[in-house]
């Protein structure tokens, strides 16, 4: 019997990434192996949606090399990947996750049970039949998740999922990220938020100019910072 199919680690080496004569990614080498969420931060424009899009396997690399648990491969095998503002399906919440089910190879006699778990996972059973596009931006964000999880991810990126909500809807999202980490799934997400870094990472990537200026475990990054760029932008200083 064949082994199942991974896609960690992701192993990037010396990958860049350039759009429209603008180079994105500079020359980034960096694994992402299981563990506690990895969390990405840097200043607008640094390249940390790129860098997600890449382990992703939507954006194909200008140069260098992407391997996702050694496959050169970009199809997700157990990959997933929310963005800050999701699009929601013109359906009932229940139908989205019906409707994610169906493209994950799930059988239709078993989508019922799951979409359940997934409502009750998320803290949305009592909202199943709501149009969900009528919900609350924090329940469109928790659907989303629900969405992804129903791929049952190994790796899940999220791109900045709390940047526009609430502190209540920030926390739920947050109980979230935290208990599928605790399942085992890696969480590799981007934030500006550095009270979110404490309370989430494990490790930290601060990327500048589109290149991994450093990464370390979240302990150092955030109260012994290596470099002098790091102590810069955790001081609030513009860094470009």
């Amino acid at each position: 019997m064949r082994a199942p199919t991974s896609d960690l680690p992701v192993v990037l080496d010396d990958v860049s990434l350039g759009a429209g004569g603008t180079r994105l990614i500079d020359r980034a080498s960096l694994t992402i192996a299981p563990g506690a969420p990895t969390l990405i931060v840097g200043p607008n424009g640094a390249g940390k949606t790129s860098l997600l899009r890449l382990c992703m396997g939507l954006a194909a690399p200008s140069s260098g090399r992407i391997t996702w648990g050694g496959r050169i491969d970009r199809a997700p095998s157990r990959r997933a990947i929310v963005f800050q503002r999701p699009v929601m399906l013109r359906r009932s919440a229940a139908a989205n996750l019906g409707f994610a089910l169906g493209q994950a190879g799930v059988p239709r006699r078993d989508r019922a049970k799951r979409i359940a778990s997934l409502l009750d996972r998320v803290g949305l059973a009592d909202l199943a039949q709501r149009p969900a596009r009528r919900l609350s931006g924090g329940e469109q964000q928790r659907l989303a998740l629900a969405r992804a999880l129903a791929r049952d991810p190994e790796l899940l990126l999220l791109d900045e999922p709390t940047a526009s909500l609430d502190p209540a809807a920030t926390r739920s999202v947050e109980e979230i990220v935290l208990n599928a980490a605790q399942s085992g799934i890696k969480i590799v997400m981007t934030t500006h938020d550095l009270g979110q870094v404490r309370r989430l990472a494990g490790d930290v990537i601060f990327l500048l100019r589109g290149g991994v200026c450093e990464r370390r475990p979240v302990g150092d990054f955030l109260d012994n910072p290596a470099m002098p760029e790091t102590v810069a932008f955790l001081r609030g200083d513009l860094v470009i």
